[in-house]
């Protein structure tokens, strides 16, 4: 299952409890193609989706980001100019 860095959670965190979004909020991850993966907020889970929360963060990834991302980690950061940038790495 997809884990989370201690930023990627924070950041994550932070972008799903903003003021007017719903308690089921969180980060969504779709797989555009084979290799891209799309990531948004969103207000609930789609069916189907795969559910990830670690320390208050909220992950909700499709059925084929979630095989994709099965055994990976997800950072984040966020640049000089505010804009966050996520990555994925393997699971050590």
């Amino acid at each position: 299952m997809l884990t989370l860095t201690e930023n990627a959670s924070t950041i994550v965190k932070d972008i799903s409890t903003q003021p007017g979004l719903p308690e089921t909020a969180g980060l969504r991850i779709t797989s555009e193609s084979q290799s891209e993966l799309a990531v948004s907020a969103a207000d609930q889970p789609q069916p189907g989706d795969q559910v990830v929360e670690q320390a208050g963060a909220t992950i909700y990834l499709d059925e084929t980001a979630a095989v994709m991302l099965d055994d990976k980690v997800l950072d984040a950061a966020v640049d000089s100019s505010g804009k966050v940038e996520f990555a994925v790495g393997l699971q050590g």
